[in-house]
């Protein structure tokens, strides 16, 4: 049974929703829990307290520990009083579970840029100054584990959700960075890609389907990819039981020598270069280049390295 205890996690937007089940379920297994909410509204306006608290107190009434912290992720100064609060309390900060976030739907041609912007700086600049704060403290730890939250909409697209599609596969490249620059201190980061009932869904889905769509189904995902023996780089997508991996592939691609290195010719080789026949899943922005040079140098007859 995947456990925590003496385990200290920060949960963000944890006040309802997704977050609080993280919360909730994490707390369950053993872990000490920061609770964070600015307790504003979906579309980020307003403020309150009394979200995060009422998840505190479910905890604490069931046995657990947890504390209650109102940082607005989009501030470094309050995240890192965080930070500091929950290493005062707890003596350490293992987890970091970038959850909170907002909507501001609308079609781009209606979509302000202040809309585009709030959004963005909710959803991916929130998750690095997180990230950004419990970094160090992770490294010379030597353990770390982060869950990003991306979504449907980043990784494949949704009509009126340019903004929240544009962070949510943000996040994606910041995981697929930090996962490498954290490896040898044993923080792993991976990503949930979740698709469940709350604030967010009101009116979207219909009432019998929504049923199906608990947090909590969502929740075990999230609880695996923060465990001990967390997978690393991991896009794992959860909802209504289902639960599905996430995967950037490349094709083999083809090779045009220097006199075919034209608009005409790629036109004319698209077919071949969408073939998926041998496509690769790449670790890091390197494959891609030597994949390339590869293929060049093969056909110069010249040996690399």
């Amino acid at each position: 049974m995947i456990r925590f205890d003496g385990r200290t996690a920060i949960v963000t937007g944890a006040g309802n929703g997704l977050g609080r089940s993280h919360a909730l379920m994490l707390a369950a297994r053993g872990c000490n829990v920061v609770v964070n909410d600015l307790g504003g509204g979906v579309d980020g306006e307003g403020a309150s307290a009394s979200a995060a608290q009422a998840v505190v107190d479910e905890i604490t009434a069931a046995g657990g520990k947890a504390m209650a912290h109102g940082a607005n992720v989009t501030k470094p100064d309050e995240v890192a009083d965080m930070v500091e609060q929950a290493i005062a309390a707890y003596g350490a900060v293992d987890i970091l579970v970038n959850n909170a976030g907002i909507l501001r739907d609308k079609s781009f041609s209606k979509m302000t840029i202040e809309d585009f912007r709030l959004v963005v700086d909710v959803h991916l600049m929130g998750s690095m100054i997180c990230t950004k704060a419990v970094w160090e403290h992770m490294k010379e730890r030597g353990y770390g584990r982060i869950a990003m939250t991306s979504s449907s909409s980043g990784l494949y697209g949704n009509f009126g959700q340019s903004n929240y599609g544009a962070a949510k596969m943000g996040l994606v490249g910041l995981m697929n960075v930090l996962q490498i620059e954290g490896a040898k201190y044993d923080i792993r980061v991976n990503t949930l890609a979740p698709t469940a009932h709350t604030r967010m869904t009101e009116g979207l889905i219909p009432e019998a389907a929504l049923k199906l769509m608990t947090p909590e189904s969502v929740s075990a995902g999230l609880v695996y990819l923060v465990s001990e023996d967390a997978p690393k780089r991991t896009i794992l997508a959860a909802g209504a039981g289902g639960y599905a991996a996430t995967r950037v592939y490349e094709t083999k691609g083809i090779y045009l020598p220097p006199e075919e290195q034209t608009p005409d010719k790629v036109a004319e080789n698209i077919d071949a270069i969408l073939n998926a026949d041998g496509q690769d899943e790449l670790t890091d922005g390197s494959g891609q280049t030597l994949k390339f040079l590869g293929y060049a140098a093969q056909h110069l007859g010249v040996k690399l390295g």
